[in-house]
């Protein structure tokens, strides 16, 4: 499952857009990981005024983006989840309309312009064909509706807190806006019985979707956040200051691929028992390896790899280069 995510960069006005794999990682503490793998770097309004340039705006970027993924996998289904950002019906329509629709999954505005489906036309009736039916409720009113019928549901991992019992309503609607492409999309409210957040809304360009899967896919989006702050913590991303565009072109992409990198050599070297791998304290059980543990293990082979690999493979005793010691002296003088 694919999803965009937008982030900022320290700098003047850029920003990236960048689309991430959610993939499963059996010996994690998290199940699913989202893993960049492309990204374009989204000038703002005032950068590209600036330089008198013309301005694209995210949703632009995301429509590439996610463009190029489908030529890259022409049969694969894919499933883009993106934030309230995203939620734009010329973006909705490019998706859907292609010859294998990209199922696309955000957030949706409470007083969204929804509508029944266009009634069928009759034989010989003339005139251009209605885009939409009857305007139906905003989704404010059926969510206070006491008729809205609310069905019980489970949802694994609810942002990283566990399972979680909500309870959810759906039907299909035509959203339409003036001048605007109308898109029929499925709608799904989601509301806590226990009344710890607010109502949310959510779309998705599937009319078939289940909608208790719909609410798994879009809670999965989570993990993009606990993606890049891992990035931030242990790779450097978003730490640089660079200004120039050239070096924020080169940074930036490299960051995210290389925990991404990072992920699939650890997993390669991550034996089937993971309790030699995960770092234990006296203060603080952790059962599962995280990416700091994958960053270690791969740091380990790497540098065992480039300082010892001229030695005997049964030796006991090992000789350590004169210029590996001083490396390692250097470091740890400026580390201390």
């Amino acid at each position: 499952m694919r999803s965009t995510h937008e982030t900022f960069v320290k700098s003047s006005g850029l920003r990236w857009v960048c689309v991430t794999l959610l993939v499963e990682v059996p010996w994690a503490a998290r199940a699913w990981w989202a893993l960049p793998f492309l990204c374009a770097l989204a000038p703002s309004e005032r950068y590209a005024a600036k330089r008198g340039k013309r301005h694209k705006k995210i949703t632009e970027w995301a429509w590439q983006l996610l463009l190029v993924l489908r030529r890259w996998y022409p049969q694969r289904e894919i499933v883009a989840v993106a934030d309230r950002a995203y939620a734009s019906l010329k973006l909705l329509d490019r998706c859907r309309s292609l010859s294998k629709p990209v199922t696309f999954i955000t957030r949706l505005r409470f007083d969204a312009a929804l509508y029944e489906p266009a009634p069928v036309r009759r034989p010989g009736q003339r005139g251009r064909p209605r885009l939409k039916g009857e305007r139906l409720p905003n989704l404010s009113d059926v969510a206070e509706d006491p008729t809205t019928a609310w069905k019980p549901t489970t949802v694994a991992n609810w942002y990283g807190s566990g399972d979680r019992m909500v309870e959810i309503a759906s039907q299909t609607a035509v959203w339409y806006s003036t001048g605007l492409p109308a898109v029929p999309l499925r709608w799904v409210l989601v509301r806590d019985p226990e009344g710890e957040f607010k109502t949310q809304a959510l779309l998705c360009t599937d009319l078939k979707a289940d909608p208790q899967k719909i609410v798994c896919w879009f809670v999965m989006r989570w993990q993009l956040e606990v993606t890049f702050q891992e990035a931030r913590r242990h790779v450097g991303f978003e730490t640089q200051r660079q200004w120039s565009e050239m070096a924020i072109r080169r940074t930036t992409p490299a960051l995210l691929g290389l925990f991404s990198l990072i992920t699939l050599f650890a997993h390669r070297r991550m034996a089937p028992s993971t309790e030699e791998t995960v770092r234990r304290v006296a203060w603080y059980r952790k059962p599962h390896p995280t990416f700091s543990d994958a960053l270690a293990l791969v740091r380990k082979d790497l540098w065992a790899y480039a300082t010892f690999y001229g030695l005997p493979a049964q030796s006991d005793t090992v000789k350590v280069p004169r210029a590996y010691l001083q490396h390692l002296t250097d470091a740890v003088c400026y580390a201390a």
